[in-house]
């Protein structure tokens, strides 16, 4: 073993343009594959005599520098716990490195020294630098004065200064700071410093490796990104500031992703208050609070891949509220993600004629169409806060119609207000119930805007058929009301009311007039087949009281 020459400071050709330029988590090219072999020999050698027998234990796999300091730091993470108690009580703890390798526990400054040690013993330079850090006890938007509360470490490879944290690289401790779990975070390994300043801040701003450094209050407004934010494949977000002021009772954040991800969130731990859309690469949120003050605002994020993998926190935001937008105070049965999206696309809705999340309505109606991947059957139904609609009722304000493989859903709104129309789906060969897809937000102001339920259909009636007219489920009383009706494959079709009409078949739709008086309901009877004398019901109107 070589002993180290005086590290050189930090010079020019160490910095890395801040902001990060979205390329490589790592400052220098690393091949995690070809860690494999060497990763899982360090895990396994089992020296706590010396430090000097681990190294040289350590380096019997390894021969390039790279790979001497990969094995020392992936045996300090898997084998030193942090001291939550050392940490409570300081009198009796040491940062010595035989200390640290002969209780297996530290806190940073051990972890930083028993590094620096070992590296030197190695033959590598490597500096223990402290600073200030976002991370146990961190509360979003604080500043920072007195001592440093963190140590990590610079290890010089290949010509240049990088950084890493082997305590953070190591586990995490729980909030109240009792447990210690051992949870390996490869992040913390040769980090892109632009990246580091996010949680790091070095007591001598030479060492962020920056061009521009930046200041304490830089780092103090600066958004904490978790590292699984990183991990996740995420780019950044906006705005780039922890705390956020709402606008006329809205703040509005969004993420930019390389792969589609999944997201969700908790604005004071429900997601309520919000409508979040999924975009091609990542995702976009409006919060409206519905009460002024703080409130603490956490995204959580999952690759589309992985349907089992759990959403990991990425995000912490604090949103300050002045004022309250009563208006956008959403139905309990809005479910984010809200409108169509990549995801929606992947269970077959493709084209959606309404790319929003939000449908606005004037008179309280509104169509939206698809292009339904194959073998799909669709659900939709309506929902409302306080409208007192049955299910069943609030389903028969949503018309479907199919012209090939698009789909029509028609929609006529019982009053004013924000409802949800959730959508459905599931494939036409599965026997099995309906899966929920996504669902849009629809809003109508205009309190004169009433619509009655279209009329009620039975089985016979086919997916492909359509209603022109009457499009109300309600008829007048005492009245001539004309029929037309679009049906194929059928010999005959009656209005049965008081009395029976016969629609005539014409260019493919079938058309008459029949009149209500004396009756409470209509009924629409078809003949499939000439020689039957049998009817089969597809369609029931109700008839206005007289």
């Amino acid at each position: 073993f070589q002993r180290t020459e005086a590290p050189r400071p930090p010079g020019g050709k160490d910095l890395h343009a801040y902001p990060w330029d979205k390329s490589s988590l790592k400052s220098m090219p690393v091949d995690l594959r070809q860690f494999e072999k060497l990763d899982a020999y360090a895990l396994k050698v089992n020296v706590t005599n010396s430090v000097e027998e681990l190294v040289k234990a350590l380096l019997k796999q390894a021969r390039t520098d790279l790979e001497k300091v990969r094995a020392i730091w992936m045996w300090i993470c898997h084998h030193i716990e942090y001291d939550v108690v050392g940490y409570r009580d300081k009198s009796q703890l040491s940062s010595k490195p035989i200390d640290v390798l002969q209780t297996g526990k530290s806190i940073c400054e051990g972890y930083a020294e028993l590094f620096e040690h070992m590296c030197s013993i190695a033959g590598i330079q490597c500096m223990k630098l402290s600073g200030y850090s976002k991370g146990y006890g961190y509360k979003i938007g604080q500043t920072f004065t007195g001592d440093s509360d963190h140590a990590w470490n610079a290890v010089y490879l290949e010509g240049r200064w990088h950084l890493l944290d082997s305590t953070w690289g190591s586990g995490s401790v729980d909030d109240s700071l009792t447990k210690f779990t051992f949870r390996y975070n490869e992040f913390y390994f040769l980090t892109h410093p632009a990246l580091f300043i996010n949680n790091h801040f070095p007591d001598n701003s030479n060492w962020q490796l920056l061009k521009p450094t930046l200041t304490l209050k830089d780092f103090e407004k600066n958004m904490l990104h978790k590292s699984n934010f990183y991990m996740l494949g995420l780019l950044s977000a906006q705005p780039e500031t922890a705390v956020i002021q709402t606008v006329n009772g809205k703040a509005s954040v969004s993420v930019d992703c390389r792969a589609a991800t999944l997201f969700m969130f908790k604005l004071k731990g429900t997601d309520e208050h919000g409508l979040m859309t999924l975009k091609k690469h990542g995702m976009k949120l409006d919060i409206y609070p519905q009460k002024t003050g703080s409130h603490k605002l956490q995204i959580f994020a999952k690759p589309s891949k992985a349907s089992e993998a759990v959403y990991k926190c990425v995000l912490e935001y604090v949103v300050e509220c002045k004022s309250v937008d009563k208006a956008m105070r959403f139905p309990k049965e809005l479910h984010q993600p809200v409108g169509p999206s990549w995801f929606t696309e992947r269970q077959g809705f493709l084209r959606p004629s309404h790319p929003d999340p939000i449908i606005h309505t004037n008179d309280g109606r509104c169509a939206v169409t698809f292009t339904l991947g194959k073998d799909i059957s669709v659900l939709a139904s309506l929902h409302c806060d306080n409208s007192g609609l049955m299910e069943d009722v609030s389903r028969r304000h949503i018309m479907q119609i199919h012209r090939g493989n698009q789909i029509e859903l028609k929609i006529h709104l019982p009053h004013a207000g924000n409802f949800v129309l959730k959508i459905y789906a599931k494939k036409k060969s599965d026997p099995g119930n309906y899966d929920y897809i996504f669902n849009y937000l629809i809003s109508c102001l205009n309190i004169e805007a009433k619509w009655p339920a279209f009329p009620q259909s039975y089985t016979k009636w086919a997916e492909d058929y359509e209603i022109l007219e009457p499009l109300s489920g309600l008829l007048p009383a005492n009245r001539n009301v004309q029929f037309k009706l679009k049906m194929h494959g059928i010999a005959k079709v009656l209005v049965q009311a008081e009395n029976t009409y016969p629609l005539t078949q014409s260019r493919g739709y079938w058309e008459g007039t029949c009149n209500t008086s004396g009756c409470r309901e209509v009924f629409v009877m078809v003949h499939e087949n000439a020689n039957h004398s049998f009817y089969s019901h597809v369609l029931k109107y109700e008839v206005e009281a007289q």
